[in-house]
């Protein structure tokens, strides 16, 4: 797992966006996980901004609301529209169905789309309680797709989006740990303090099903990307040469960090 410190999220959003574009620049048929909330909009700001050809892309999302359709202005389904696929030249783009009273179909179909296009990189975010996709603390680390129902600190934090809290939906579908982990690389995004605690739990606590991201330690390769405010609680940053200086700070979980100037690439 690679740690990547940088400034704010602005910083953020720009180098995320450089290394999802060489990975889409890297190959002639790229499939791309892709993630939702407002964790990636400043990415898919820049993507419409600059207009890359994507034509040879495929994305596959990482989960979807039961019960909306996909015209509702608060599905996935509408965000990725309206945030993304409505904008560039996708090859192909898949979503799971928010509206198919089959669930049990539906989790195989989505398995068997993941099974044709094997992600070159997963785009992940990260709830406050270590949720990643829509999988919450003490899922299965074995599950591919399912329908999971979502804690209450899930549908809170969702219930910005909507009119009241009473109108977030309290299951979807999404894609198994199991199916994120099988991506060949994996970039998680993260800024703001309040995501200080689950970040520290992620990349220095034990690997556990009540953190669900915590997976993430044991796939090969991970650059889990954060701004300071998200960095905060991370013992790594806190005691590397760059602390609290406003530099930007690389690190390795095994606490071999240390100052790059100038920026964290690769």
């Amino acid at each position: 797992m690679s740690l990547y410190v940088v400034a704010d999220r602005e910083e953020l959003t720009r180098l995320a966006y450089h290394m999802i574009i060489g990975v889409i620049s890297s190959k002639e048929e790229v499939t791309l996980g892709l993630a939702t909330g407002s964790s990636p909009e400043g990415i898919y700001e820049l993507f419409r901004q600059n207009k890359p050809d994507v034509s040879h892309v495929t994305t596959v999302n990482l989960d979807e609301y039961i019960g909306l359709p996909a015209d509702h202005e608060q599905s996935y389904a509408y965000y990725m529209k309206n945030q993304l696929f409505d904008h560039l030249n996708f090859k192909a783009t898949h979503l799971p169905d928010g509206m198919n009273p089959d669930q049990e179909a539906e989790c195989a179909r989505y398995d068997a789309i993941l099974a044709e296009n094997v992600l070159d990189l997963q785009l992940l975010g990260i709830g406050t309680n270590g949720h990643i996709a829509f999988n919450e603390p003490v899922t299965d680390f074995e599950l591919t797709t399912h329908v999971e129902k979502l804690v209450q600190e899930t549908i809170d934090a969702n219930s910005r989006f909507f009119d009241s809290v009473d109108e977030v939906p309290t299951t979807a579908y999404t894609m198994g740990i199991k199916s994120i982990m099988e991506a060949k690389k994996i970039l998680l995004i993260a800024s703001g303090p309040e995501k200080a605690e689950a970040i520290k739990a992620m990349v220095e606590g034990p690997v556990t099903e009540s953190m669900p991201a915590s997976i993430l330690q044991r796939h090969p390769d991970v650059t889990v990307l954060v701004d300071q405010e998200a960095a905060s609680l991370l013992e790594a940053v806190k005691n590397s040469c760059c602390g609290g200086t406003g530099d930007n700070c690389c690190s390795d979980n095994d606490n071999s960090d240390g100052c790059c100037g100038g920026g964290c690439g690769h």
